[in-house]
């Protein structure tokens, strides 16, 4: 099975035939040009398949050390080796300068030359495999990834979209759960700093104090057990995107040092006498009202605005039911494939409990109970596999029902008692204290 594709160019005709013969030896696909122009015309032709390059360095219409630009710039992630015929060390110095993966001699030593395109050949595909994780995180994390379509999502989605290209402050408001760390995520991705590292931080993960020394950072011997510089994560968020969940919890010293971070990008590490300058885009997340807070003075009022410099309020998933059935059978599809099972989706009933539940946890919530689910069910998501509560949740009744008559009491009653008990209608009858007549009876009426 071929290792790999080359293309070797080179005008020397017998030369380049006796390298290719060796290199396909190897296992390698080899492509061949007799000249810069047609070799690349070769590279754009494959330059999604060649991994590296061997080029002459004095060819016909071209000196290799001033092609290396062309090359790279056809294919970007190929390494290029130049061969001549005569080592040079000054041209050998300009094109590891420029690039150029390494400098050889031809004919020197095959051995190493199979060594060198070897190396090549690993660091390309290496390239190849960090831009494909790269692509496929970036994916993940867009906008386009989110699932669902109602029409609370699509305008908060419309929204950050638009605010995502800009180096805008951004707050994300919402309740726990609803999916206010992957908008942070999608509007880094889809920012200039997208390149660039996304530091997430949950400010109620940690003590006052600790905090401070995770965020900004001390110099060694700021304090007992400050053994060495500790860089915080701001300072590691340089370049790229801070983002502060739960920042209603941030004690009020912390608060000013964050507005001095906001205002001018600088900030003072434990222990140092000098400010560190950074280039931060900061996304911050609450699920409090954080203008009531700074009313009440419990929040500083000058950072809350600093902070609100584009708000965006994610609704919770009571508010966009649409999207509970596309987001049950993706984590259904998640759940089943690390589990591996094969479990096929999700019964009407399941379904139908889902849509009706009181989603107080939001997304998160939604998640844990499929999980659960998954593991209990073996091939399809049924009613019993959900949480008990679920289950015994009122049925949405039609809008001229009195939910208060004691008849749909008794419905709920019996229907409680009934799951409670696995659906044994004698030990059901002994726990309501009727006869087992009366029980079935009561289940033809209410259609139980």
């Amino acid at each position: 099975m071929p290792e790999g594709t080359l293309l070797l160019i080179d005008d020397e005709a017998p030369l380049r035939q006796a390298i290719a013969r060796m290199l396909e030896l190897e296992g390698y696909t080899v492509l061949q040009a007799p000249d810069a122009r047609r070799g690349l015309e070769t590279l754009r032709t494959h330059a999604d398949d060649v991994l590296v390059v061997l080029s002459d360095v004095k060819l016909p219409d071209g000196h290799g050390v001033d092609l290396l630009p062309r090359y790279q710039a056809v294919a970007p992630l190929a390494e290029i080796i130049l061969l001549t015929a005569y080592g040079n060390v000054p041209d050998g110095v300009q094109a590891m300068k420029a690039g150029a993966f390494d400098y050889l001699t031809k004919g020197d030593s095959d051995d190493q030359l199979v060594v060198v395109v070897a190396r090549a050949v690993e660091k390309a595909r290496l390239q190849h495999r960090v831009l494909a994780l790269e692509k496929q995180v970036g994916l993940q994390h867009s906008f386009a990834s989110m699932i669902g379509t109602s029409s609370a999502l699509r305008q908060v989605k419309a929204l950050a979209e638009q605010v995502a290209p800009t180096d805008s402050t951004v707050l994300l408001e919402g309740p726990t759960g609803s999916g206010k760390e992957l908008f942070a995520q999608a509007i880094h991705q889809a920012s200039l700093r997208r390149g660039q590292p996304f530091v997430a931080v949950n400010c109620s993960a940690f003590s006052k104090e600790l905090l401070e020394s995770e965020l900004f950072g001390y110099r060694k011997g700021a304090f007992t057990g400050a053994l060495a510089d500790k860089k915080g994560l701001i300072e590691e968020a340089h370049g790229g995107t801070l983002f502060l969940d739960e920042i209603g919890e941030l004690e009020l010293g912390l608060q000013a040092k964050l507005l001095r971070v906001l205002e001018g990008q600088e900030f003072v590490k434990t222990g140092d006498t000098k400010s560190t300058r950074v280039n931060v885009r900061l996304v911050a997340a609450t699920n409090r009202n954080l203008r009531q807070e700074a009313e009440q003075g419990h929040f500083r009022p000058d950072l809350y605005y600093r902070l609100a410099v584009f708000t965006l309020a994610i609704p919770g998933l009571n508010a966009r039911r649409d999207n509970i059935e596309p987001l049950a059978r993706h984590f259904v599809a998640y759940f089943a494939a690390k589990l591996r099972k094969r479990i096929q989706g999700i019964e009407p009933e399941a379904l139908r409990l889902l849509r009706q539940a009181n989603w107080r946890g939001n997304v998160r919530e939604l998640r844990n109970v499929l999980e659960r689910a998954a593991i209990l069910c073996a091939e399809s998501i049924t009613a019993d596999c959900l949480p008990l509560e679920l289950q015994l949740a009122p049925d949405e009744l039609p809008a001229s029902s009195d939910e208060r008559s004691l008849r749909h009491a008794e419905k709920q009653h019996i229907q409680r008692v009934l799951l409670e008990e696995h659906g044994n209608k004698t030990e059901a009858a002994r726990v309501l204290g009727v006869a087992l007549t009366t029980l079935y009876r009561k289940i033809q009426e209410y259609g139980l």
